[in-house]
């Protein structure tokens, strides 16, 4: 929902989504178990568990490693590469221990960053639309951690230690803004703790449909993951985590289309996307919350018309972040000018 605008001073809820994954050690596996039935008899081992035990990520050749690394055993006895093509018989019943994935360490590359401030506990950068900022499936390198690794050497916090080594929060790889990272254990710490109070000032500018009303207001609502599709966030009528977003109409643009700033009180996963698609006004350009409009009959030059549907990514800029240095005590703000793309569009509707 949207409340009219509140003293931004206040922060209430303590769990920031975006805050250091300090997580457990993982568990040492998943146990999983099969009884071979009648219709089991004669199967070969590998052939039958891949089939019992449904996982699609355990094929064939992956039951023969865990076989080869003795995870697998028949009635209490642990196998051994031989017995993978040996016959099932009815009645057996296998165990797999099937480990946790091992993390992948990030390797260094020499990638050119935006450096606004560095000294020997942290850095802060200027992220480019289209960087990811940690590796993961479908992106294992050419990222902001892989750019930091060749910058800052050995001396980023916790590298080979933590899935997100030196990162404290995130912005999406089609956000293009400021973020900083840890370069030393303490200074890791202490912006975690930062985060985690919510004692950051993050502001970012966005160009939406729509012109918000009022003009200044607040949005609020917990996010949570949706039930309908795993790779979108949702605002839910309970359960999730709070998320408290501030927002400023800053002009209207041509296209019946404004530009706006955000402030996070909190920092969730797709925080200003969902709550400004919630509102009625997705973002320009966002593939995931936004919709297609009918840029024709708005009254738009050619040129508004071109520059609005060639923007294929969120409009979304992290312009501004401020916080006081975890070690040194200093108060630091940065700003950060619009990337050329967001300044091109936002000229383009200004125009006429």
């Amino acid at each position: 929902m949207i409340q009219q605008p509140t003293d931004p001073a206040t922060v209430e809820d303590d769990d920031d989504a975006l805050a250091p994954d300090l997580e457990a050690e993982q568990s040492p596996g998943a146990l999983l178990t099969a009884e071979a039935g009648p219709e089991a008899a004669g199967l070969r081992l590998d052939k039958w568990l891949a089939e019992a035990l449904g996982d699609p990520g355990l094929t064939r050749s992956r039951l023969k490693q865990l076989i080869d690394e003795g995870r697998v055993s028949l009635d209490g006895r642990t196998l051994t590469a031989a017995d993978a093509s040996r016959k099932v018989r009815a009645g057996q019943t296998a165990a797999v221990t099937v480990p946790p994935p091992e993390p992948a360490v990030p390797e260094p590359q020499d990638i050119p960053l935006s450096v606004v401030f560095e000294d020997a506990h942290l850095i802060v950068v200027d992220k480019p639309a289209g960087m990811v900022v940690h590796p993961a499936a479908g992106n294992a390198d050419g990222t902001l951690v892989n750019a930091l690794l060749h910058h800052c050497g050995a001396s980023l916090s916790g590298i080979g230690g933590v899935r997100r080594p030196g990162i404290v929060h995130r912005i999406d790889k089609d956000t293009s803004g400021l973020l900083v990272a840890a370069k030393t254990d303490a200074a890791h710490q202490g912006l975690a703790a930062l985060f985690a109070r919510h004692d950051i000032e993050r502001v970012y500018t966005a160009v939406v449909w729509g012109v918000p009303m009022p003009r200044r207001g607040t949005i609020t609502g917990n996010i949570a993951r949706s039930t309908a599709n795993r790779q979108k966030m949702a605002v839910v009528k309970s359960g999730g985590k709070p998320a408290v977003t501030h927002y400023q109409v800053v002009t209207p643009l041509a296209g019946d289309t404004a530009l706006v700033t955000c402030r996070l009180e909190t920092g969730r996963t797709h925080q200003i996307r969902v709550h400004m698609a919630t509102q009625g006004h997705p973002l320009v350009g966002d593939p995931v919350y936004g919709r297609s409009r009918n840029v024709g009959r708005r009254g738009l030059s050619e040129a508004q018309a071109a520059a609005l549907k060639g923007f294929k990514r969120q409009a979304l800029h992290a312009g501004v972040l401020g916080f006081v240095h975890p070690v040194t005590g200093a108060a630091l703000r940065f700003e950060s000018a619009l990337p050329a793309d967001m300044a091109d569009l936002v000229a383009a509707l200004q125009e006429g």
